[in-house]
């Protein structure tokens, strides 16, 4: 293989069967204040997540004025915005001076820093600072990028939003060429936070990825409302979530609308760790939990009865009645006592035991 299965970041694993790793996107919910957005950190972590993630962007690297004021009508969410592309893009931009900061904080409260890099000088700011880098689903066709991010040495989550299989088979390709760390998320691009994206989530993508790349680690980075689509997309095999991140849901600015919040970030975590524990291993057996259960529950072969040592088991001395003990015959394997000489007596309503049969 040209991956590998796992990879880490710090302590944690990245892979199948190991704790849902939770990136809590703060991207612009910062809304230009440093103060705001380290008690986002803070609110990440007591909300259990594993990552601070930020967004390193300049507007000015990022988006044409020219090019977004020509597009007219054609402007997805960003139609509702009182600004134009640019403005807000300018104003929302992550200060560069603030890393150093943002990356202290990120210690202090005992979390993963990461952010997305959007242009050349970013990956080299913020390259000795992380321990994983995360490339948007914007840039899945910008094949320099995304090996000059990859070439870091450094596990990469790659979003794959507004993309078909072809664009995901070459960003991977591109990815491959550079790592063997990679972590491949299902994404639905859409800012609206609206309940109809749930018909356009997509999660049996998942599927076709796990066909396509077998073992690889598999992500969702995540825009529709609640946690649902995430228990969805651990269920089949994510090891890796992002959701943006805020404080107060009602806050003007562009992404505070279809964040997740503290207390609704928290229920998102623990759902996901009891649906942890509730997929198990995949190996059917009596569980821990049964062994009493399998005793009052299931069926055994008892007597109609009193039957003597030395008598011939016949089908009308045997009725299948709860509880089945240990070593008692069950209903299925009647056929096999049938015939058989008693080694013992048995009273009417006594389990058959099998060292009873001779």
């Amino acid at each position: 293989m040209r991956y590998d299965h796992e990879f880490s970041i710090g302590d944690r694993k990245i892979g199948l069967n190991e704790p849902t790793y939770f990136i809590a996107d703060i991207a612009s919910s910062h809304d230009g204040e440093l103060s705001r957005a380290k008690d986002l950190i803070w609110l990440a972590k007591e909300a259990g997540a594993d990552c601070a993630k930020f967004q390193h962007f300049l507007a000015r690297d990022i988006v044409s004025d020219e090019g977004f004021r020509s597009l007219g009508g054609q402007m997805a969410h960003q139609a509702a915005w009182k600004q134009s592309v640019y403005d807000i893009f300018e104003k929302y931009q992550t200060p560069r001076d603030w890393t150093d900061e943002l990356v202290a904080e990120s210690k202090k409260a005992d979390i993963d820093f990461m952010t997305t890099p959007y242009d050349l000088a970013a990956i080299d700011l913020v390259d000795k600072h992380l321990k994983a880098w995360k490339i948007g689903s914007g840039d899945i066709g910008w094949n320099q990028f995304i090996e000059e991010v990859c070439s870091r040495g450094k596990p990469v989550f790659l979003a794959t939003g507004a993309a078909d299989m072809e664009d995901v088979e070459r960003a991977v390709d591109a990815a491959l060429a550079k790592t063997r760390e990679l972590c491949l998320m299902q994404c639905n691009t859409n800012y609206t936070g609206s309940l109809e994206n749930f018909a356009n989530v997509n999660l049996n993508v998942l599927r076709a990825f796990a066909l396509k790349y077998p073992g690889m680690p598999l992500g969702l980075s995540d825009h529709t409302p609640g946690h649902a689509a995430v228990l969805g997309a651990v269920t089949l095999g994510a090891c890796a979530v992002e959701k943006h991140f805020t404080d107060d849901n009602n806050r003007d600015g562009p992404d505070h609308p279809f964040s997740m919040n503290p207390q609704s970030w928290r229920d998102m975590v623990d759902r996901t760790r009891e649906l942890e524990l509730a997929l198990g291993d995949g190996v059917k057996r009596i569980e821990a939990n049964e062994h009493d259960s399998a005793v009052v529950q299931r069926r055994c072969l008892r007597a109609t009865r009193d039957l003597e040592a030395g008598e011939t088991i016949t089908d009308a001395d045997l009725v299948a009645l709860r509880p089945r003990p240990e070593g008692s015959v069950e209903p299925f394997e009647q056929d096999l006592v049938v015939g058989q000489p008693l080694t013992a007596a048995v009273k009417k309503g006594d389990a058959l035991m099998w060292e009873y049969v001779g």
